[in-house]
């Protein structure tokens, strides 16, 4: 069941308890900290993209960064995303201090309705507008309203041990933040994600002054943004994507669309502030970019002239050059506005020839398929679908290499640790590091799970032993009830489908009544193979015979002998193993 189709329908639950895709509910024993002992456990965000969270522990007390979703890769069939293991987290809920919060984006934040309640229903820190974002997220939860302070930049905040003091950065959402945290050891710097952008539309530029200061204090780790690690040079700022918008615009002589995040703010902003100055009206369409655009506007973040907004019904009366339609679905996602329009199933949106239709964002790896059959079909439906990286309609939000360079030039830290990156990130981003002088030794590129160990004298050491972080999965309303068993038999049946047996037995003889009924989905039509249909019909009276003999009522056993069998008996006939699922009615 797709996560976007239960938003339309129903608000959202928190169903059944948290279960790890890869069994490590098991109870595990972990060492506990020794007095004067820095910790650090990242639970995710570290050899893949996305459910950042960062366990910062010391002494009897635990500080959280983020907690985000990740979506689900390419063999995870059905799943709508992935969350972090919390498995020691809960473990350990008395302990925890709070979370504090780094941006709005869903992979810093989606987490949180799932795994509050499991973790003690600790504090929440964020600024104002991701505040905002997590109680709206809440609300499509129906759970209760979190306990979250408001922070800005230049506050310090103490919690237990720990000293935070957020700093601004820039990134492609407003309000975003990075952590100075002061631990009695010393001071950790975690970016969160950032890029250096002199010209931002929110007009809020990273923090020089601050990391410069820290450097002067002295900064035992830095935890850095490692997603656009592999890009030479520097992010092209926003201003550009503005300007571009801004030609479409002019040039556009029907309606435009513009697809993006719901969570980029900074760029429904300038689609807006486009759409007023070409005397454009705007209709939102969406149920998370209505949300986000609604929460953004009550909280100051998002500036939208009265009368320049109107709903699906008014925008039917208006003409199509002065409409812009601002939508979700820039990753292909399924039951989104933009992947609705293009399969012509969206109630209140239909291209048409004239049509200008933005693509306003970078594929996230694993989506490229559904986003190009989204394209596809917009241009067969006659729209001009501008896309791709042949006009400057979207810039990552994150830093490239010389920008990382800049953070780490700063800062100066004694250990770097990079976060937010799969695997080659991590390692291309710890070369990067010794490019400008700090030590292999001192570079250091983890797993999810692998627990860090600092001392007084700012040593460190890797603990023998792991903290379970494996994935645990969201599919509609289960939570984690989705494990390796049930994604193998998902492939199975995406590659050879099913082949079902329906045997009606005597309850007092166990013979076979009728004969078998079989059905067959996904593996073979059923009519084009008549004499294959016949002959495995023909086995499995043979074989319930067989096993009436052997078995007689034990109905589970002849259930799997005869999967067993009649799965190798159309494996030799077709070289393909369908799921066989065998059925025994007793009358």
């Amino acid at each position: 069941m797709n996560l976007r189709r239960n938003y339309e329908t129903r608000k959202r639950q928190i169903p059944r308890p948290l279960e790890p895709l890869n069994g490590e509910r098991e109870e595990k024993v972990y060492p506990p900290v020794e007095e004067g002992k820095l910790r650090l456990i990242p639970l995710g965000g570290l050899g893949e993209i996305g459910k950042n969270m960062m366990v910062i522990e010391y002494g009897d007390d635990i500080l959280v960064v983020d907690s985000g979703i990740m979506f689900p890769k390419q063999e995870m069939l059905g799943v709508d995303f992935v969350i972090p293991n919390t498995k020691y987290l809960e473990d350990n809920k008395h302990r925890i201090q709070a979370i504090i919060i780094t941006h709005g984006h869903e992979d810093h934040i989606g987490a949180i309705p799932y795994i509050l309640s499991r973790i003690g229903d600790p504090p929440l820190y964020a600024t104002k507008l991701t505040k905002g974002l997590i109680e709206t997220k809440m609300k499509e939860f129906n759970t209760k309203r979190p306990n979250i302070s408001i922070i800005k930049p230049g506050d310090k905040i103490k919690l237990g041990p720990f000293e935070v003091e957020p700093f601004r950065v820039n990134h492609s959402i407003p309000d975003g933040v990075g952590f100075a945290i002061h631990t009695p050891l010393g001071l950790l710097v975690h970016s969160g994600d950032f890029k250096f952008d002199h010209t931002p539309v929110d007009k809020e530029v990273t923090d020089f002054g601050k990391l410069a200061g820290y450097a002067q204090e002295g900064v035992l780790v830095l935890f850095s943004d490692s997603t656009n690690v592999e890009i030479p040079g520097y992010t092209m700022s926003e201003k550009t994507v503005g300007e571009t918008v801004d030609r479409i615009f002019e040039r556009a002589k029907g309606r435009v669309i513009i697809s993006s995040f719901a969570s980029l703010i900074n760029r429904v902003q300038q689609s807006i502030d486009s759409a007023v100055k070409y005397r454009r009206r705007v209709m939102i369409s969406g149920r998370s970019m209505e949300n986000n655009v609604e929460t953004s506007t009550r909280l100051g973040y998002l500036r939208i002239p009265q009368g320049v907004l109107v709903d699906s019904k008014e925008a039917k009366n208006i003409r199509d050059e002065e409409l812009v339609v601002i939508c979700t679905g820039s990753q292909g996602e399924a039951y989104s506005a933009l992947v609705r329009m293009a399969s012509g199933d969206h109630r209140e949106v239909v291209i048409k020839p004239g049509d200008t239709i933005v693509v306003s964002a970078s594929p996230i790896p694993g989506n490229e398929t559904a986003i190009s059959a989204t394209i596809n079909n917009l241009f067969r439906l006659g729209a001009d679908v501008i896309y791709g990286r042949q006009v400057d309609i979207h810039v990552s939000g994150h830093a490239a290499q010389e920008e990382l360079k800049t953070m780490l030039d700063i800062v100066k830290p004694k250990y770097f640790i990079p976060v937010h990156g799969e695997d080659r990130h991590l390692i291309l981003h710890c070369r990067l590091a010794q490019e400008i002088g700090l030590s292999p030794s001192n570079t250091l590129a983890l797993e999810n799970g692998i627990v860090v160990e600092f001392d007084k004298e700012g040593n460190y050491q890797i603990l023998k032993e792991r903290v379970p972080a494996g994935y645990v999965l969201i599919d509609g309303l289960g939570v984690g009830d989705v494990g390796n068993i049930v994604l193998r038999d998902r492939q199975a049946m995406s590659r050879d489908g099913i082949f079902v047996i329906i045997c009606t037995v005597d309850n007092k003889t166990g013979k076979l009544i009728t004969s078998p009924d079989l059905i067959s989905r996904g593996f073979i039509y059923m009519r084009a193979h008549e004499e294959l249909v016949h002959k495995t019909r023909a086995e499995v009276r043979r074989l319930m015979s067989k096993y009436n003999n052997t078995h007689r009522a034990d109905y589970n056993e002849i259930k799997m002998r005869l999967r067993d069998d009649i799965g190798q008996y159309l494996y030799r006939h077709t070289q393909r193993r369908p799921m066989v699922i065998p059925v025994i009615i007793e009358v």
